[in-house]
């Protein structure tokens, strides 16, 4: 089993990597969580019927009290009604500050339990067994939670640290394509950001079969990435700012679009487009867009949209929630594991996008 430590200055915890650690998460929350009476397992409407009871025997033979809790699949659950429903549901089953929330699911049902976990009673102990590959690479570490008010995505939230992180590669066997793919847009971010050595790890993902296999190493170092950047800087003040690298421009392809678009989809397009402008600009190793452009689509993922260049586009990322005083920090990497933070005033972004393409 693959171990690897996140020490934060008031809260530590580990997250474990291995096949088939679903089915010792009994034994693993226990022992994270001794003194731990009852436990509010959150999950979806996907997931649920593949995981959710195998998980809820494991731990109630471990002498816990189980409640099982299933919201609708998809982004709208990350909603105040949906945080009611499921506080209201612990208070009528008499959940207490010394009781535990497990989210079993990718990063909606992460986002969602770990929220609902921050602010039941003030806090109450948290676990994330993520099941999705976008989870575990990547939103299943760093202590973000949040919900969605309205069109604005994770506008409210917390930083909320999880006691323990459970990662069993075997539960993406059972996920659609698409939502296996996705996961792969985080990868490639991290290993541009990373080192060349992980970087040359992703040019062995030459098929959805190759990503499956390799996905347990990926995971590791993904993951070991996310946390020493997070060890540094906990609450984005700083250097965890570079973990943003293609999410400016991919959250507002993700806002903007018409259809639905999985959130790894629209950071490779907005991944690609960055990096293309810093390209232009001569601060970027030569032809590295392309390499990256070759790795996503080797998955099928997208690299471009009709919506760049579109004024709503530009007026999306003026707007962009890390928008600060007016500066927007773009991320880019001149070379693989040399990621530079970008400042520029978020009203000449335009220009600074179109000049960079001509």
């Amino acid at each position: 089993m693959t171990v690897i430590d996140v020490a934060l200055k008031d809260h530590s915890y580990q997250v474990h990597i291995e096949r088939g650690l679903l089915n010792e998460a009994g034994h693993q929350v226990k022992a994270q969580w001794p003194k731990v009476g009852k436990v509010a397992l959150i999950s979806d409407d996907n997931v649920a019927p593949l995981y959710q009871q195998r998980v809820a025997e494991q731990l109630m033979q471990q002498g816990l009290t189980v409640c099982q809790y299933v919201v609708p699949a998809g982004e709208p659950s990350k909603s105040w009604p949906v945080v009611n429903d499921l506080v209201t549901k612990m208070i009528d089953d008499s959940f207490s500050r010394d009781d535990g929330v497990v989210a079993l699911g990718g990063g909606v049902i992460g986002d969602l339990a770990g929220f609902v976990a921050s602010v039941y009673m003030r806090g109450i102990a948290f676990i994330q067994i993520p099941t999705s590959l976008l989870a575990q690479v990547d939103s299943s570490v760093g202590g973000k939670t949040a919900i969605d008010v309205g069109a604005a995505k994770n506008m409210v939230g917390t930083f909320y640290q999880p006691d323990l992180v459970l990662i069993d590669p075997d539960t993406l066997d059972t996920l659609p394509e698409r939502y296996l793919v996705e996961g792969y847009g985080e990868i490639v971010k991290t290993a541009l950001l990373d080192s060349a050595e992980f970087w040359n790890l992703t040019e062995q993902v030459d098929s959805v079969v190759a990503l499956l296999k390799l996905a347990p190493e990926l995971s590791q170092r993904s993951i070991a990435y996310k946390a020493k950047v997070v060890m540094a800087d906990e609450k984005e003040g700083g250097l965890r700012q570079v973990l943003n690298l293609g999410h400016t421009a991919g959250h507002a392809i993700e806002l903007l679009s018409p259809t639905v678009m999985a959130h790894g989809e629209a950071v490779s397009i907005g991944l690609v487009k960055i990096l293309r402008v810093f390209e232009a600009q001569g601060l970027e190793q030569e032809n590295l867009s392309s390499q990256v452009i070759q790795r996503l689509q080797a998955v099928g993922l997208p690299t471009e949209s009709e919506l760049i260049g579109t004024p709503a586009f530009y007026e999306t990322l003026q707007h962009d929630k890390k928008n600060r005083g007016g500066v927007l920090n773009l991320v880019y990497v001149s070379n693989p594991g040399e990621p530079h933070i970008y400042p520029i005033d978020s009203q000449t972004v335009k220009t600074f996008f179109e000049e960079s393409c001509k």
